[in-house]
């Protein structure tokens, strides 16, 4: 009901009444009010003068869960969620939940040991970012767990827009500066998958980052000046990512191949790839079929399944 009575306000565009409001949902004025009062405590700016009613002034970016349910299209991705407002990082929330069901959602406000691919360091400063982590349970062979890492990554682009690439294997950028990070975890054994963790950090509205990071991150309200709602923006990338998600897992990456390199900034860049311990340098001239990266080198060409690769260009080589 609060969040219903927010719509109501949001839509009124300028005073509604209490009264108006009550015989909008069949509820008394004093259930109005009290629902006020909540959203008041969550931190909306709400406006309340005698003979006009209720305006709202200013919204604060929450995650809400309720909001979440409610704008989810998907069947089982995300029905069951859990938020922190501090943890550790998501992806270990996820791997201490993971008897729960699949498709399950963690989302935290505040990660103080967030981490990103070969164990860097995540900063998740509050209240700017998305930080989730979905607990997934396929059916497939453990060498083709990478392969969902770049799943994720269509569906941030998908639901993100503004123009968001992919740089190979798991960094979501606009132009030449990060938005997005992906790392996929997996709990296997030899030939069988227990489970897999998705995390997921995305910038959206930090309003700036230090000098050493300024030409390597960026955030949506930087590239576009206005703030995005992280909790539709969550909704969003789960909404894509099922649809991808089963299609994988019937089909095999090849299904989503072909879009996936109409979005990968690195097909056509001069790349260097650092695996097992060797740097090769070489153009980046398509992916396969498993969504491994084909390097045309001096020596040949190569095909990359894992290890690092930076573009010229884009990152400069790091």
């Amino acid at each position: 009901m609060k969040n219903t009575i927010l719509d109501i306000l949001k839509n009124a565009g300028d005073y509604i009444s209490g009264e108006e409001i009550s015989r909008i949902l069949g509820i008394s004025r004093a259930a109005v009010w009290k629902h006020i009062r909540n959203l008041k405590n969550d931190g909306y700016e709400i406006d309340s003068v005698t003979n006009k009613g209720y305006r709202l002034v200013n919204a604060p970016d929450i995650i809400s869960i309720d909001t979440l349910n409610s704008l989810l299209t998907t069947k089982y991705t995300a029905r069951n969620t859990k938020y922190f407002p501090q943890t550790d990082s998501t992806n270990e929330a996820a791997k201490r939940d993971s008897s729960s069901p699949d498709g399950s959602l963690y989302i935290a406000g505040i990660q103080t040991a967030g981490k990103g691919r070969l164990g860097r360091g995540w900063e998740s400063p509050e209240g700017a970012g998305i930080w989730m982590s979905l607990l997934l349970k396929p059916d497939i062979a453990p060498q083709d767990i990478s392969e969902i890492t770049l799943i994720a990554g269509i569906a941030v682009c998908r639901a993100a827009g503004k123009g968001a690439e992919i740089k190979w294997p798991n960094d979501i950028v606009i132009g030449s500066r990060k938005i997005c990070g992906i790392l996929t975890e997996m709990s296997a054994e030899i030939e069988r998958v227990n489970h897999i963790v998705c995390g997921i950090g995305i910038n959206v509205n930090t309003p700036s980052f230090p000098p050493e990071l300024q030409n390597k991150a960026t955030s949506l309200l930087i590239e576009t000046g206005e703030k995005t709602s992280r909790t539709e923006l969550i909704a969003g990338v789960m909404n894509e990512f099922e649809p991808l998600y089963e299609t994988f897992i019937k089909s095999g990456f090849k299904a989503v191949r072909d879009e996936y390199r109409r979005l990968c900034v690195t097909l056509g860049k001069d790349v260097q790839v650092i695996y097992r311990k060797e740097t090769i340098t070489g153009k980046a001239i398509d992916i396969d079929d498993n969504g491994r990266l084909i390097v045309d080198t001096n020596n040949g060409r190569i095909t990359v399944t894992s290890g690092e690769v930076s573009v010229r260009g884009l990152y400069g080589y790091i």
